[in-house]
């Protein structure tokens, strides 16, 4: 696939078929300006030689970034992508984390051990606990 002839959008996916016929997608929470618009602000788009730009919404989507193989974010990615609210600095330092590891980590740059990962995920089920003792 070199280019993307015409894309569409389903849930939380952004969709694009190639010109080599297939069908590629990737998640939108990978793109939040692309996320939170209305239909006709994702209507509005132009495709370029090298990807789709969405000039009022200042958000580009490259032809190449529909091969990535993190088409999916992954649990941890996901929590971060849906929760802006919590402040991954204040989240890294609370728990011992390199926050621009863990910023690299949240944005794909890098990929965490299993065990890393296990223990990212296990630091957000005691914030989550922390809230919920608040709650009760």
């Amino acid at each position: 696939m070199k280019t993307i002839n015409r894309i569409w959008f389903d849930g939380d996916w952004l969709y694009g078929l190639g010109d080599d016929g297939k069908t590629y997608r990737q998640s939108l929470l990978w793109y939040s300006h692309l996320r939170n618009a209305s239909e006709s602000q994702r209507a509005n788009y132009e495709i370029s030689t090298i990807g789709i730009h969405w000039h009022e919404l200042d958000e580009d989507v490259s032809f190449e970034s529909f091969l990535y193989a993190d088409a999916e974010p992954t649990r941890l990615q996901h929590f971060f992508l849906t929760h802006p609210e919590i402040n991954v600095s204040g989240f890294a330092k609370k728990y011992g984390f390199n926050a621009s590891l863990l910023r690299s980590y949240i944005n794909g740059f890098k990929t965490p051990s299993q065990e890393r990962e296990q223990e990212i995920m296990r630091c957000i089920g005691k914030l989550g606990e922390e809230y919920l003792s608040i709650a009760s």
